[in-house]
């Protein structure tokens, strides 16, 4: 498992590199930010998929500033914030739109979510007009997108868990299958 993540994640010097992190400098220096353990690892995925659903900018230096808080491992926590991206933002902000409609009990109004991005795109000037629009969609949004980087951190840190301790049963299983080579019996 340890050998699959080091291939797949970002390594010190380009995460060092990174301008939105580079303002961290001396705190990337800290050996437990680069370890690839199960608790620092799931730790890790589990505050990307926070700041990833929670923050629609920032998401990186969000989940980098409790990485280092927490002690947990920075480039899965980086990684990890790409749970959105420009193509899953607009599917990922109507569902959490509809959640927290939902929760609060509250009309969903589809229509208001493309006026709105419409909106933005035609007058990004028209502050007032935008605002009073994206006050009608603000509450249930804010509210899915909270559930969302909730339940999604969770799950991320928990099936970061049962993925490695799977993983680490597999490779014991294996190990113990395999005959050992070395001298043969003794007669």
């Amino acid at each position: 498992m340890r050998d699959w993540i080091k291939h797949r994640i970002p390594n010190e010097d380009t995460l060092k590199a990174h301008p939105g992190l580079r303002w961290m400098g001396p705190f990337l220096r800290r050996p437990w930010l680069w370890q690839l353990n199960r608790r620092r690892v799931a730790l890790g995925a589990g505050i990307g998929v926070f700041f990833g659903f929670l923050l629609p900018v920032l998401q990186i230096a969000g989940a980098a500033v409790f990485a280092v808080l927490l002690r947990a491992n920075l480039p899965v926590a980086a990684v990890s914030t790409l749970v959105t991206n420009p193509f899953t933002y607009a599917p990922v902000f109507l569902a959490a739109y509809q959640t927290g409609g939902a929760l609060l009990g509250e009309p969903v109004k589809p229509v208001l979510a493309s006026e709105l991005a419409d909106a933005a795109i035609e007058h990004p000037v028209d502050a007032p007009g935008w605002l009073a629009r994206a006050q009608d969609i603000g509450k249930p949004l804010v509210l899915g997108l909270a559930v969302f980087a909730v339940v999604g951190g969770l799950l991320a840190w928990a099936l970061v868990h049962v993925g490695w301790t799977f993983g680490v049963y597999l490779k014991r299983r294996r190990r113990r299958r395999v005959p050992r080579a070395g001298p043969g019996p003794s007669r």
